[in-house]
């Protein structure tokens, strides 16, 4: 019986998205309809607005219940609950046990911006099964998609809860009839209906005030799963000129066709329409969010291809909920020394299973936990993929900046406390800690980390150019403030400086930005960083700098990918630690570090990227706190000595300075 039920469950394309089977169906008729020129509503002057920039915090991926996966496991917050959370007011969210039900939430500080990114997948699907008098809203697959009922597929397969209730909404071939009517009709006239709710809300929230305190972006999540891995992209849109429709998966399910349908349906519309695509979680896509994808295309096309991504993806997500995305040691053909940070909330890594190297192939299988893993999987070698096919082509399709952002399934832009627990969905702390032989699960996830832009004021335009330009960070949560400039005449002595910023804009370029070409007389190309630390709040202090660091790498004339780290400011042997049994940290620290650094190394004739990381002195996991905060003889075996780390070293990472021949 167990092997009949796997061979239904490999069979049946399109069951679970989150299991990664990819249900597609036939392309909406009529089309979407591209975003139609008009005015933008017009805005009050912000009364700050700073030619050297000033660092805005935010979070651009968030869920709430209009997404299926967040909405089928207990969320119902709206989107415009979401951005009052992020403004800084309470709201009732899912505390994940049926018999407490809601609980209240608040964020420590409010965000300067936010971006609410519901999946574009089942959205009509869970507006029609869940708002009574919809045309649909008593058929079968509602009913099973509310718990009412049960299919015949559920219990053959033994599925229970979550997987049960959302065979209500996914067809063999993507989309049940019963709930979309004749060829997908009713869906797709719900779909523009959620669509426009959703650009309602974020009308709502946006200060258009002189005041300028806080920004909401339009936006939408296209989430292809090819075999469990994931290819996710955030889209982010500059103003309220928008498509008909959202891009899903379902319809377009090949990355490449979102990124035309993103330039025919808005980018080159001429109607004032402008978006981007922002690929998260590369750290478990199994090598499949940086393959080369339009290789058997003739090299002119290629080139057109390369170029195209990179116009349209010019950000990654680092850090999420899901696990940080930077670097890991020990990948196929990366040389250099191991980098000892590299270990950092690697969620496939804290299982503890084995895994292969993808090489210069990809797999499959990895949000389930399985599969091999490739270099191209963490940010740092990616870089240097598009570096390669530079060389090869002569575009360079990634070369990307770095944010961070939450993927938060319960509304609450910017939950990213390590005093608060990862709520990705609403779940029990039992769940929480719970191990076992589990290859992923909530014990392995982090509060996520946040998105932070140098921008003259808080508004779309200046964000979003923000984004553009790749003048952005990311963080694994605090709100640490990073600066960084690269030239070929930095004052060496900029650290001193009466404007750090001033010097750094008026002899270099900053974080996200290249190198200009090199003076006859120059021999290699300096760097300066900064950083402040996060203040945190009077009830929760932040934590202190250990050290500052510049990554280098780069493609060797061997081919091999290159990799350097170079401690420019601070120690990581100034003895600070924590206390494990009380989470109080001791030793000194530093509220701000600055340093310069000149590339001794430099090959004039060899492209490379350089970028900075900021490094917080050690503190307490989130999971460390929890079962701290339990009895002894309550905790789940996620508490024992071993299972999870106790400690953790927050950080930030600018956007890469690049550097070309």
């Amino acid at each position: 019986m167990q092997r009949f039920r796997i061979l239904w469950l490999v069979g049946i394309a399109g069951w679970l998205v989150s299991c990664g089977f990819e249900p597609t169906t036939a392309p909406w008729v009529p089309p979407p309809a591209a975003a139609i020129s008009k005015s933008v509503t017009p805005r009050e002057p912000c009364r700050t607005n700073l030619p050297e920039k000033r660092a805005l915090f935010g979070d651009l991926h968030i869920h709430t219940g209009v997404s299926m996966d967040a909405n089928s496991l207990g969320t119902v917050a709206t989107p415009d609950d979401a951005y009052r959370y992020a403004q800084g007011e309470a709201i009732e969210v899912y505390s994940g046990d049926p018999a407490r039900g809601m609980r209240s939430a608040r964020i420590d500080r409010p965000l300067d911006f936010a971006a609410v990114t519901d999946h574009a997948e089942w959205m009509a699907e869970v507006s029609l099964c869940t708002t009574q008098g919809s045309p649909t809203y008593d058929t079968k697959g509602c009913r099973i998609y509310r718990g009412e009922d049960e299919s015949w597929l559920a219990r053959l397969l033994g599925l229970k809860g979550f997987r049960a209730r959302i065979g209500g909404l996914i067809g063999l071939t993507g989309r049940r009839s019963d709930v979309c009517g004749d060829d997908d009709l009713i869906c797709r006239a719900e779909l523009g209906e959620v669509w426009r709710a959703n650009q309602a809300a974020t009308e709502r929230a946006y200060d258009r005030s002189g005041a300028c305190a806080f920004t909401s972006l339009h936006a939408w999540e296209y989430s292809h799963s090819p075999y469990s891995s994931k290819v996710h992209r955030n889209v982010i849109l500059r103003n309220e000129i928008v498509p008909e429709l959202p891009i899903s998966s379902l319809e377009t399910p090949r990355e490449i066709d979102l990124r035309h349908q993103l330039v025919d349906l808005c980018n080159d519309t001429k109607s004032g329409c402008e978006a981007i695509a922002i690929p998260h979680n590369p750290n478990l896509s199994n090598g499949q969010m940086f393959k080369v994808e339009y290789a058997s295309l003739p090299e002119e096309e290629q080139r057109r291809e390369a170029a195209l991504r990179a116009r349209l993806e010019p950000i990654v997500e680092m850090m999420q909920i899901k696990g940080e995305s930077e670097c890991r040691n020990g990948m196929y053909q990366v040389v250099g020394e191991p980098d000892e940070l590299c270990n950092f909330e690697k969620a496939r890594d804290l299982g503890g299973q084995e895994f292969e190297d993808c090489e210069e192939g990809a797999g499959r299988g990895a949000q389930a936990g399985r599969g091999c893993s490739s270099r191209t999987d963490f940010v740092r070698y990616a870089l240097l993929e598009g570096l390669r096919e530079k060389k090869r082509i002569g575009v360079n399709p990634y070369p990307f900046g770095f944010i961070g952002s939450t993927d938060n399934h319960m509304a609450t832009p910017g939950a990213v406390s390590e005093d608060d627990i990862p709520y990705k969905f609403g779940t029990t702390t039992e769940k929480l800690l719970t191990v076992g032989d589990a290859k992923r699960g909530p014990a392995f996830w982090n509060p996520g980390g946040l998105a932070g832009v140098w921008a003259e004021e808080n508004t779309r335009d200046a964000i979003f150019d923000a984004l553009k330009r790749k003048e952005s960070f990311a963080t694994s949560g605090p709100r640490i403030v990073p600066r960084f400039f690269g030239g070929w005449d930095l004052d060496p002595e900029i650290c001193g400086s009466e404007s750090f910023a001033k010097a750094g804009y008026r002899a270099g370029v900053p974080m996200g930005g290249q190198l200009p070409g090199r003076p006859p007389t120059a021999k290699a190309p300096g760097f300066a960083v900064s950083a402040l630390a996060d203040p945190g709040t009077p009830a929760r202090p932040g934590g202190l700098l250990q050290r500052l660091q510049i990554i280098k790498a780069w493609v060797g004339e061997d081919g091999l990918f290159h990799q350097e780290v170079h401690d420019v400011a601070g120690t990581a042997e100034n003895g600070a630690g924590v206390d494990s049994a009380t989470c109080e940290p001791s030793g000194p620290g530093a509220t701000a570090l600055c340093g310069v650094w000149r590339d001794s190394g430099f090959d004039p004739s060899l492209d490379a990227v350089y970028y900075a990381r900021v490094v917080e002195n050690p503190s307490c996991r989130w999971s460390a706190r929890l079962c701290l905060s339990l009895p002894a003889a309550e905790r789940p075996d996620g508490c024992a000595a071993g299972r999870l780390p106790e400690t953790i070293q927050e950080r930030a990472w600018t956007s890469p300075i690049a550097y070309a021949p």
